[in-house]
């Protein structure tokens, strides 16, 4: 049986002025695999590269700047040895057939002056509530800085992404979610600011827009994603007031027309999820709920084409892209996929648990579609 031709997850698919050859996302994934200063490692290049086939990669979060530097070896955009590190992952990437975008991420409160040098900040000086991993070992978090207005005008400068595109991504992806800064604006637990940037719904997704505004005005909307997550609670995120968040925040990012949505562990059997499909006009990308550090044993395949049936057009796969390099290649033929041998290879860096996951032997004979030309 010809099981792609069952199933949407390998028909190509435009996103913006991007053609992709499947409607498969490897999702941001976070490894610390990069250099103490935040350079790209050229391992990068090679994990990256040899996951080519998917329709889309979004490249691991990196920090704008270097006050949002979550933790050790997190890669970073905003020097020049940073470009050249990125330049070097994305030209490995492209030889091998594929396209990249880049997620941006600053931590917010998730930090510690152990591995960034300064002191966290954040909307408001409520620390985070778990222990910071750092060099050292794991410290109580600190208490972070209350971002002035004049330094939440230049945080958002700085998130403006022109070395992305330096750098040779196609585009860039706005993290709004997972706890970190622009979701702590989002988040009554942790923004209880009075002024234009906290108290109602408005003042708190002002931040979000307003990054995204920058970096669509920066480098065109059709090559800019935001990243969401409704509801979610990791990292102590608590938001109150979910239903509203999004009723407000998803119209006024679908103003901008950037290039698309992604909902993170979305459910197309929650209300929600089916009022934001209808509220954004261009491509959304749906990243399922999968079992907790698990691979379900048909990839993530069914969650996908459930999430495709609900009204994704691109589906977002996390730890199935990481223990399978050939994932495309294993879910059209329906077959075995790798687990994740060891959640503690995640983290260490080398090759471990990284670029040594096996591919199908012999090797697939199907080629991933060339890079198309982006028209800028």
């Amino acid at each position: 049986m010809d099981t792609a031709s069952s199933s949407r997850l390998f028909e190509p698919a435009r996103l913006g002025a991007l053609r992709l050859p499947n409607r498969l996302v490897m999702a941001p994934m976070t490894r610390t695999r990069a250099g103490a200063d935040g350079t790209p490692t050229p391992i990068m290049a090679t994990y990256y590269a040899q996951r080519a086939s998917a329709g889309l990669i979004i490249a691991e979060a990196a920090t704008p700047n270097a006050v949002g530097q979550t933790y050790a070896n997190i890669p970073a955009i905003y020097g020049d040895a940073h470009v050249a590190g990125w330049r070097r992952v994305t030209e490995a990437v492209s030889a091998a057939g594929g396209r990249m975008f880049l997620q941006l991420q600053h931590g917010g409160r998730i930090g510690h002056p152990d591995n960034s040098g300064l002191t966290p900040v954040a909307p408001s000086p409520i620390p985070f509530p778990e222990p910071i991993h750092t060099p050292g070992g794991h410290r109580p978090a600190v208490v972070p800085r209350e971002l002035t207005r004049d330094e939440i005008r230049s945080t958002v400068a700085d998130f403006a992404a022109r070395r992305a595109v330096k750098a040779g991504f196609a585009g860039v992806e706005v993290h709004s979610a997972n706890g970190y800064l622009l979701h702590q604006f989002l988040a009554q637990g942790t923004n209880r600011r009075t002024d234009a940037y906290g108290g109602s719904v408005a003042g708190r997704v002002r931040f979000t827009v307003e990054v995204a505004r920058a970096v669509a005005d920066a480098i065109g909307p059709e090559w800019v994603g935001v990243r969401l997550s409704p509801g979610l609670t990791v990292n102590g995120i608590q938001e109150g007031d979910t239903e509203n968040i999004y009723r407000a925040l998803v119209p006024a990012l679908a103003e901008l027309e950037l290039a698309y949505l992604h909902i993170v562990f979305a459910d197309p059997d929650q209300p929600l999820f089916t009022r934001l499909r209808r509220a954004w006009p261009t491509t959304l990308i749906a990243n399922p709920t999968l079992p907790a550090a698990q691979i379900p044993a048909d990839g993530g395949r069914s969650g996908g084409e459930r999430l495709l049936a609900a009204g994704a057009d691109l589906v977002a796969l996390g730890r199935p892209f990481l223990a399978n390099p050939d994932l495309v290649e294993r879910l059209r033929l329906g077959a075995p996929v790798n687990p994740v041998r060891d959640k503690a290879l995640m983290y260490v860096g080398g090759p471990a648990g990284y670029t040594d996951y096996p591919v199908l032997s012999p090797a697939p004979t199907t080629q991933p579609a060339p890079l198309e030309a982006a028209l800028r």
